[in-house]
């Protein structure tokens, strides 16, 4: 387990962290749903909903934009085949 911080700046650093944490967790846990639902369902509507949600975990660094590039154009193949 890692010391706890000494100096204010630290402290204050470890706060911040940890609610930033968890609003990324939070992101992450919606496109992963998002991209299930696409994977399970292939609907213009649900391409809509993972082109979003994907894009904004991108601009947040929560995954990086050539993962989120990625994952957008494999699920747009999976419209393209019905």
């Amino acid at each position: 387990m890692a010391d706890m911080p000494v100096t204010l700046g630290a402290i204050r650093k470890l706060r911040t962290d940890k609610g930033r944490t968890g609003i990324n967790a939070v992101v992450k846990r919606i496109f992963r749903e998002v991209v299930s639902k696409m994977r399970k369902h292939p609907t213009a509507k649900n391409l809509v909903e993972v082109y979003k949600r994907l894009d904004r975990a991108a601009k947040s660094q929560v995954i990086h934009r050539n993962k989120a590039d990625r994952l957008k154009s494999r699920l747009s193949r999976l419209l393209r085949k019905k």
